[in-house]
């Protein structure tokens, strides 16, 4: 495979991170050169995460160029790379890298490596035309599906998998399960993945008629909006004892305030949301403790999840809900991102040349 790889390309990169942040359009970031284990990728779009608002916010650290939802094509192999990677269509995640001898990875979970490097957040991110990827890592998309529909499900897809997936050996179709952020680009893949998959119903809770609406259609079978509505008597009512589980998406104190109120004893609350560090779960122990309730961190899923789950979507029956914009709409879109202003998932197109 012969193909010209500039030297510099087009990136969105962030600038003085905090309050007054920037996202600038450049065209001279350096192309990266993929080392012994990595592969370079030419990018045709990525998803936007809501995660992207800590980067920009400061708060972790994060590198200048952020996204970790692209899909591209294979166009240079590091040397200990096969060659016949070379074409194939792959799609970059934030698990950009693990260590593979800990005891959490020798059980699979390299997810949740402690040594973990992170697309965007160790390394250079996919809002760039090229990005380098550790080939161990990436994820080959199935060619009947297309790059914009796969972009979303390599984050917020597998992020949703993984949290349901906690709640396997605990919950049985026909159960109700809570899910807040039902109408954002993380909640509304998880309403379909428990509606569609796990047979569960679902109570989406959100704000507004768009979100009302993409609730609806992923499959919940209620909404309730927290802007309007008592929701704890809400879901009480409709329950009768209150949800199965719940799962927290957004990363706000108020929504996981109102985790324990929306769920019965012995249930379990999935925490999935990211707010600031300093955050705290809003949770009284004694509570947990009288009732019995299990609190449960959950990041992404596994390789195994994001694999059944591009099938799925392959089948139509996991369908991100998307918006694709122009690079150029960039900055715009992160903006809306710190304001929860973005309904289901928008995807950018990287540009295909300088």
């Amino acid at each position: 495979m012969t193909i010209s790889i500039p030297t510099q390309q087009q990136a969105a990169v962030v600038e003085d991170p905090g309050e007054n942040f920037k996202i600038v359009l450049r065209h001279d970031i350096q192309v990266g050169e993929p080392g012994p284990e990595e592969i370079l990728v030419q990018l045709t779009c990525t998803g936007l995460c809501g995660s992207e608002v800590r980067a920009v916010s400061a708060w972790a650290a994060y590198n200048p160029v952020i996204g970790h939802e692209g899909v591209g094509r294979v166009v240079k192999a590091g040397s200990n790379v096969s060659s016949s990677l070379l074409g194939q269509r792959v799609g970059v995640k934030w698990l950009y890298s693990a260590c593979m001898e800990c005891s959490i990875c020798k059980r699979g979970f390299f997810h949740h490596c402690p040594k973990q490097l992170n697309t965007s957040r160790h390394v250079p991110g996919t809002l760039q035309q090229y990005v380098v990827a550790d080939a161990r890592f990436v994820t080959k998309i199935p060619e009947n599906l297309s790059d914009e529909i796969a972009a979303p499900i390599l984050c917020a897809g597998l992020t949703m998998a993984g949290a349901l997936a906690h709640l396997d050996q605990e919950l049985q179709p026909g159960d109700w399960i809570a899910i807040s952020g039902s109408g954002g680009g993380l909640g509304h893949i998880g309403v379909q993945i428990a509606a569609r998959v796990k047979k569960l119903r679902v109570i989406a809770i959100d704000s507004g008629s768009e979100k009302r609406k993409i609730s609806i259609d992923s499959g919940a079978e209620v909404f309730i909006d927290f802007k309007t509505e008592d929701v704890a008597a809400h879901v009480l009512e409709l329950t009768g004892e209150g949800a199965h589980a719940t799962i927290v998406v957004p990363g706000n104190k108020e929504a996981f305030q109102m985790a324990p109120s929306l769920v019965r004893n012995l249930a379990t609350i999935v925490c999935v949301g990211l707010p600031k560090n300093q955050m705290d779960i809003p949770i009284s122990a004694t509570l947990s403790a009288a009732r019995g309730l299990t609190i449960k961190g959950s990041s992404v899923g596994t390789e195994e999840q994001l694999t059944e789950l591009l099938q799925l979507a392959v089948k139509g029956i996991i369908t991100p809900e998307i918006e694709v914009f122009e690079f150029a709409e960039t900055p715009r879109l992160i903006q809306q991102l710190t304001k929860d202003g973005i309904k289901g998932r928008a995807v950018v197109k990287i540009p295909m040349d300088q």
